[in-house]
């Protein structure tokens, strides 16, 4: 398998293969933590770290792993970070632990960092392996952070609430007001779905315009006579 160019690496994991807007992965907790900035933020860099390090590790290590053994390696080498990363929430992000709850330890399920472990780290060298992981987890906290933006804007009429728990009390200052009343539906269950479909809605429809320019340019180009 070829080392893809760094270009590629990035643009495969922000967009053409971005874990929540293409390939729908780890849609538990992007529907369910998702209904503010901090918890977007905060999830987000979690996965980030997790995802990151799970593939330089596994990228160091393939040349050991025996092939029928390789998988329940890879999910010990997930929950190991998981665990690391809930122990620091817990240490010193206690509040914001709290708020995430249960979908900290989720993340060893979530199936990005499992099939980016299995499909590519595992293949490729520690650079390309760790910014495949950067790429990846940075599409997917991306995600994230913009679908809580619309739900805590549209749902509260506020922006940037809570950030004091991520960045402590220098942060407590920067929430964003509306002079507007929230409309509850999009802080609940079913908004994060609606908020969720609207986005892969305008991303793919960005995409069918920008394919389409790109085959006007190309069909408009006047091809050179050959000699």
């Amino acid at each position: 398998m070829s080392t893809p160019s760094t270009a590629d690496i990035f643009r495969d994991g922000l967009l053409r293969r971005n874990a929540g807007l293409v390939q729908l992965l780890g849609l538990c907790p992007l529907l369910a933590v998702s209904n503010s900035v901090v918890n977007g933020l905060g999830l987000g860099l979690a996965t980030l770290f997790v995802l990151v390090c799970t593939n330089l590790i596994v990228s160091l290590l393939r040349g050991l792993l025996v092939t029928p053994l390789r998988i329940p390696v890879f999910v010990l080498i997930i929950a190991a970070l998981v665990t690391v990363v809930e122990l620091v929430l817990q240490a010193w992000f206690p509040a914001l632990d709290r708020r995430l709850g249960i979908f900290v330890p989720l993340i060893v399920t979530n199936c990005t960092i499992l099939a980016r472990a299995e499909a590519f780290a595992s293949r490729q060298p520690p650079l390309a392996a760790g910014l495949d992981g950067l790429a990846t987890g940075a599409g997917f906290a991306a995600v994230l952070i913009a679908l809580g933006a619309l739900r805590e804007l549209v749902g509260r009429g506020s922006l940037f609430a809570g950030m004091d728990l991520l960045f402590g009390e220098a942060a407590a200052g920067i929430t964003l007001s509306l002079p507007v009343d929230g409309l509850l539906l999009a802080i609940l269950p079913p908004g994060a779905f609606i908020g969720l479909g609207l986005m892969i809605a305008v991303f793919r429809w960005q995409q069918q315009r920008r394919d389409t320019s790109a085959d006007t340019a190309t069909t408009a180009t006047p091809s050179r006579p050959t000699a």
